[in-house]
């Protein structure tokens, strides 16, 4: 029950990642994989890439197909919308963790 209940509340944090990555550069969804589980989330591709579905569907994110060595590859970017949530979401957190840093 308690990973149920983390994984619901990480979920936010990493679409807070995607879009972090994502307005620096490109990303796609094997590497967006490996950069979280570097920060300690165990995500699934079964998770992940409707994540990055549903973030392009609400207009956070752009997707282009890209021929990477003979296979497509989906890269996603930052949109103006992503980047004034992503703006909204840092000051959020940052008030979030002045609170209950101690």
């Amino acid at each position: 029950m308690e990973n149920r209940i983390l994984r619901k509340l990480f979920l936010g944090f990493i679409q807070i990642h995607i879009l972090h990555h994502a307005k620096l550069e490109p990303i796609y969804g094997s590497w967006m994989l490996e950069e979280l589980e570097e920060h300690g989330y165990e995500l699934s591709a079964g998770t992940l890439y409707p994540l990055l579905r549903n973030m392009e569907l609400d207009g956070l994110l752009e997707r282009e197909e890209r021929n990477v060595e003979g296979r497509i590859r989906k890269y996603y970017s930052i949109t103006e919308k992503g980047d004034m949530i992503l703006k909204e979401a840092r000051n959020k957190a940052y008030e979030l963790f002045k609170e209950i840093k101690d």
